[in-house]
């Protein structure tokens, strides 16, 4: 049985709106989502060359970044507006100027980097996608496109002048430390737990390191209570790894 499930963004089409309306032949991003049974089977934005990328990057990447890259797509060109084959240097700074404005007004910012718009590791996400797709159609070499429009970085001196590896990048993503829990965090944490499977999923990403996804892929046979060791079978990338465990957190799966 297949499933269809059909997506229009509400936000790019705020943030197009212009005085004049778009002409009726003008491309207009949908994402179309199809399922067969369970299983996601294919997804669509109702143009050729975007649907061949997104059909490249189905076989070579994990669900969730399958799904990111066509929501990428998606919002650039609903804030673009153009053909894949007539984007320029131009219209990517366009987008990036969009991304960076206010969402809910000027004097309106997050608390982690003071900004009023979108963040940057989500504005630098949507570059980086949109960044593969030209990649994949300059090598194809029958698309009409020959260079990628979006820019890597920016000179970081005047021409002719030598300088080092790279330049200014287009987005300047913070690196921020991440946020560890106290001592006496992690115990509140730990005596709010009721069940021995809530404390064997907790303690094993406390003490073991796994991430949300890999607790929840875990099945019962990759758990291995004589050597303590937890075999995570989906990790990030699709990578496999043995992680030991903690003697508190064997105790709990036991």
């Amino acid at each position: 049985m297949w499933v269809i499930h059909a997506l229009v963004d509400r936000q790019v089409s705020m943030a197009v709106q212009t005085s004049e309306e778009r002409p009726v032949d003008q491309f207009v991003p949908c994402l179309v989502r199809c399922h067969r049974g369970p299983e996601l089977e294919s997804i669509t934005l109702g143009h050729p060359l975007l649907d061949d990328y997104l059909a490249f990057v189905a076989v070579r990447a994990r669900t969730n970044t399958w799904l990111a890259v066509a929501s990428d797509l998606k919002i650039f060109f609903g804030v673009v507006a153009k053909e894949p084959t007539e984007v320029t240097p131009a219209d990517v700074f366009g987008f990036l100027s969009a991304q960076r404005a206010p969402r809910r007004g000027a004097r309106v910012v997050r608390l982690e980097d003071a900004e009023p718009g979108l963040a940057a590791r989500t504005i630098a996400r949507r570059l980086s996608s949109v960044r593969g797709l030209y990649a994949y159609l300059a090598a194809r070499g029958d698309t009409g496109v020959s260079r990628n429009p979006v820019p890597t970085s920016l000179a970081a001196r005047r021409p002719g002048v030598r300088r080092g590896k790279g330049g200014l990048p287009l987005i300047r993503t913070p690196r921020t430390l991440p946020r560890v829990l106290a001592p006496t965090e992690v115990d509140a944490l730990r005596a709010a737990l009721r069940t021995h499977r809530d404390r064997a999923m907790v303690e094993a990403m406390l003490l073991g390191g796994l991430r949300r996804c890999e607790v929840l892929g875990l099945r019962l046979d990759d758990v291995n209570a004589g050597e303590r060791r937890v075999f995570v079978t989906e990790g990030k990338g699709g990578r496999q790894r043995m992680v030991p465990r903690m003697c508190s957190s064997s105790r709990a799966s036991q």
